[in-house]
């Protein structure tokens, strides 16, 4: 699986390195175009899975890839996580990502509900203020955005 998962990563890179090509990854006169930082970072992919794809040669260890409870710890995030991506074009990234936010903290840092949700809606104002008042950068909002003015 390792060798494997480090093929697709070694693709990965290599079609970043090829779309930031395509769009431009050198500096122009007012700095790095827009495929400067993707292509260094396709670069990068490619390198770190070069490594793994030879570790993973060299061990060949005929150990299973995960056990069922590993299995059942990641579909235990991934399943939460993949309902936050999914809501996000109908609820707007604020409140998907304080109730997320507050999910995790709860079921598995074992904080108070109340803790948890709290610190989940500071970290969605604290984005709305860099994002959308620092940066000047719209993120998806949803009907509670919409009712609050924002």
């Amino acid at each position: 699986m390792e060798i494997a998962f480090a093929l697709v990563l070694i693709a990965m890179g290599a079609l970043a390195i090829q779309d930031s090509l395509r769009i431009g990854a050198g500096w122009s006169s007012d700095g790095p175009r827009s495929g400067y930082f993707p292509l260094i970072l396709g670069v990068i992919l490619i390198l770190a899975s070069v490594g793994n794809l030879v570790s993973a040669l060299a061990t060949r260890d005929a150990a299973p890839f995960a056990t069922w409870a590993q299995l059942r710890l990641v579909g235990s995030v991934l399943l939460p996580t993949t309902i936050y991506v999914a809501v996000i074009p109908f609820a707007g990234i604020y409140l998907p990502s304080a109730l997320l936010i507050g999910f995790f903290m709860a079921r598995f840092g074992g904080f108070r509900w109340v803790t948890s949700l709290a610190s989940g809606v500071a970290a969605a104002v604290v984005t709305f203020i860099i994002f959308e008042i620092w940066f000047l950068v719209a993120l998806p909002k949803g009907p509670l955005e919409d009712a609050l003015g924002f």
